[in-house]
């Protein structure tokens, strides 16, 4: 099945109050138990960036994980943002700054981060190498890459039995948006194929019927 794009950004108020109230927390949870496994280290102090940060699930996620870190999360959709603000705890705020800014042209306040992580950003993109590029941009030798996305199914069929799977519990515009993805989203070897166009030796795993965990240390 031919990949099928998606608008990049998510502005709809509708559609972001959806995603911002969605249940994420299995797939979520099991992005920051596998990052905090590779990064093994609790007292992490240094300063992460989150590309495509949504409604900020993952970043308040990180920043309790790591109490010691900063982060700088990026989004390009200002509705996103402004959920992700509306839902900040204060005791966070010093340490979480969101940033409004589209991929590659976002100016960041670091010319490097010691982690870089990105999840469910790369089936947005109608260019993935704006992903691997800004990461490369932005990490340095020791830069941690954690990444997380969709996988696109095989077929329609298949698509549209994921989406009565894992989200029939939730409203329609929901079920829409995660259809859409899947089917903009990449395959095992497309991405393969784009890690090396970019150069970058990063681990690839298939770790669910629909996510892929796409890992490394920059050199």
């Amino acid at each position: 099945m031919k990949r099928i794009l998606e608008p990049e950004l998510m502005v709809d108020e509708h559609q972001v109050k959806a995603y911002a109230q969605a249940d994420f927390e299995t797939p979520h949870q099991d992005f920051m138990r596998r990052l905090s496994t590779l990064i093994n280290e609790p007292d992490f102090s240094g300063t992460a960036l989150d590309l495509g940060c949504g409604p900020g699930d993952i970043s308040f996620r990180f920043a309790k994980s790591f109490p010691l870190s900063t982060t700088h999360a990026v989004d390009g959709s200002q509705p996103m943002l402004n959920a992700a603000l509306a839902a900040l705890n204060p005791d966070l705020a010093p340490r979480l700054h969101f940033i409004h800014g589209l991929l590659p042209h976002v100016i960041l306040p670091q010319s490097n981060y010691e982690i870089i992580f990105s999840n469910s950003l790369l089936h947005h993109l109608p260019e993935p190498q704006v992903l691997w590029q800004t990461v490369k941009n932005y990490a340095r030798p020791g830069t941690r890459i954690i990444i997380m996305d969709l996988l696109r199914p095989a077929n329609l069929a298949l698509a549209q039995k994921m989406v009565q799977d894992y989200t029939a519990n939730e409203p329609e515009i929901l079920q829409r948006d995660f259809y859409h993805s899947l089917l903009a989203a990449f395959s095992l070897e497309e991405i393969s194929t784009q890690l090396v166009e970019a150069d970058l030796k990063l681990h690839l795993e298939q770790i669910s019927d629909r996510h892929v965990f796409i890992t490394g240390v920059i050199r």
